[in-house]
């Protein structure tokens, strides 16, 4: 029986051992006693420069752990199963979506694994697949086709309210510009002699409504983008159209944006993405057949999904796209249906086609233009 007064503990001869354990790890026993949310606070102290929009996902993670019980935790005796029932709970009974709690595991993940690297812990119970734990509820942004794509423009080209919109929506559907990007360009981004759009900032706006130039969300979206003769007509429209202020607003040394409100300051993407959502509410108000969900990067997914099927080279387009990674520009050829399909079979059909006529065999392996003058 325990002595009266005497709190429990483990005995002298348990914590010897796991001081031993410890000491032959080369592992800090005095780290071991912080708490996980002292543990994230500790980590975030050491991330400076970042976003600000990152710098607000850390501001939710923190508070969404100072309210569980997992936060007030000894980082010493999380394991693997008590971050994995923590993140269940998370989605099960608090409802929260799979994007959330992917978010809530970017703040844990590599405080933990800061403790390991500094031998206050030997493993990271939160080094496992967040899929294998969790069901992916995260919808899809979906491409449009290229009809739908006409019907929406036609739509909002027609519509007595919209119509104001129309260069805006042609111009993201043309152009795969992020919505941030195309909110922060000014009249001296636009070069209409040579068709060209300079894309080296971004324009956002914090929830302090603070309005911040920042650069592009990747190195490699930093780029001078030529624009198709429709789409510089569209920015023409909207410069000719333009208020024509004696004062422009001024943000961290840019003036000049394109789209004012009734204060002078910019549009930013939550102004645009409001608008969208008003153009699609009344198109679907008006016809029985639903027009799908359309967003601003539904437009710049919609322009590269019409590309790859064009049959753009790959790395032509993650320039205009502004990927850093090939991979990302690959996935969206991986994006096709049957229709699209039966047309690449169609294709090759034809060509078997007219390599017959031509008397060719599948042996030839020279080119095909070569072959052409030799049979003629």
């Amino acid at each position: 029986p325990l002595p009266v007064g005497k709190k429990p503990c483990l005995s002298l001869r348990e914590l010897e051992k796991q001081i031993g354990y410890d000491l032959d790890n080369r592992l800090d026993p005095m780290g071991k006693n912080i708490t996980v949310n002292e543990l994230v606070e500790r980590y975030l102290k050491t991330k400076v420069n970042v976003r600000p929009s990152t710098k607000q996902g850390y501001k939710t993670v923190q508070n969404i752990l100072r309210k569980e019980s997992f936060g007030d935790m000894k980082i010493s005796k999380i394991r693997v199963s008590d971050a994995k029932l923590f993140l269940i709970k998370l989605q099960q009974e608090d409802g929260k979506s799979y994007s959330s709690i992917y978010t809530i595991r970017g703040g844990g993940r590599p405080a933990f694994q800061m403790a390991v690297n500094d031998d206050v812990l030997l493993k990271n119970p939160f080094g496992f697949e967040l899929a294998t734990v969790l069901v992916n509820d995260s919808v899809t942004r979906e491409a449009i086709t290229k009809y739908k794509m006409r019907k929406f423009l036609r739509f909002v080209h027609d519509d007595l309210l919209y119509c104001k919109y129309y260069e805006v929506v042609y111009i993201l559907f043309h152009t795969g510009m992020r919505i941030s990007e195309f909110c922060g360009l000014t009249l001296k981004d636009i070069d209409l002699k040579n068709n060209t759009v300079n894309i080296d900032h971004q324009l956002l706006r914090t929830s302090a409504m603070e309005y911040i130039i920042q650069d592009t969300k990747t190195t490699a979206g930093t780029s001078v983008l030529p624009i198709s003769q429709e789409v510089a007509d569209m920015f023409r429209s909207i410069i000719d159209d333009r208020t024509k202020y004696k004062v422009e607003k001024v943000v961290q040394g840019y003036s000049g944006f394109l789209f004012l409100d009734k204060n002078g300051m910019p549009l930013v993407a939550m102004h645009w993405e409001h608008r969208f959502r008003s153009m699609l509410g009344r198109y679907n108000e008006i016809y029985n057949v639903q027009m799908p969900k359309i967003t601003t990067h539904v437009c710049r997914h919609t322009y590269c999904s019409n590309m790859a099927k064009s049959g753009i080279n790959p790395k032509t387009l993650q320039y205009l796209m502004g990927h850093s990674d090939i991979a990302v520009t690959l996935n969206v050829y991986t994006h096709v249906g049957l229709e699209d399909a039966e047309k690449e079979l169609q294709k090759m059909q034809s060509m078997e086609d007219d390599r017959k006529e031509m008397g060719l065999s599948d042996k030839d392996d020279r080119p095909l233009k070569q072959n052409m003058f030799k049979v003629v």
